[in-house]
C-alpha cells in the first residue's frame, strides 16, 4: 500500500505562482513513476506532469514552460512548481503513484487550486 498526501493548493491571482507537494509513504519500492493530474468541474481528469524513476519528466502541452515537476527521493516527496498561472489552471490537483507489477495507480485526496482573473 502507498499513501499520498497533497498540500500547497490555494487561491492565487493570474500570473502568480504556487508549489504543490505530495508526500508519499508505504511500499515505495514498488513505485516506478509519480505525477500530477487535475480535474476541473465538468471535465475529465487530465495529466499535468509525470516523473519517472530515472528522473525523466513529461508535461501536458498546456503547462509546458510554466510548470515544473521535481522529486526529493530522500523525503519521498514530489513537487509541482506552477508559475504564470492562468484562470484555466483552476482545478482540483491530484497526486498519483504508479506501481509497476502488478500494475496499479494510487491517488491522493486532491488539493484545490483556484486562479482568479
Amino acid at each position: 500500500q502507498v499513501q499520498l498526501v497533497e498540500s500547497g493548493g490555494g487561491l492565487v491571482q493570474a500570473g502568480g505562482s504556487l508549489r504543490l507537494s505530495c508526500a508519499a509513504s508505504g511500499s515505495m519500492f514498488s513505485i516506478n513513476a509519480m505525477g500530477w493530474y487535475r480535474q476541473a468541474p465538468g471535465n475529465q481528469r487530465e495529466l499535468v506532469a509525470t516523473i519517472m524513476d530515472g528522473g525523466r519528466t513529461n508535461y501536458a502541452d498546456s503547462v509546458t514552460g510554466r510548470f515544473t515537476i521535481s522529486r526529493d527521493s530522500a523525503k519521498n516527496t514530489v513537487y509541482l512548481q506552477m508559475n504564470s498561472l492562468k484562470p484555466e489552471d483552476t482545478a482540483v490537483y491530484y497526486c498519483d503513484a504508479e506501481r509497476r507489477l502488478p500494475r496499479y495507480t494510487y491517488w491522493g485526496q486532491g488539493t484545490q487550486v483556484t486562479v482568479s482573473s
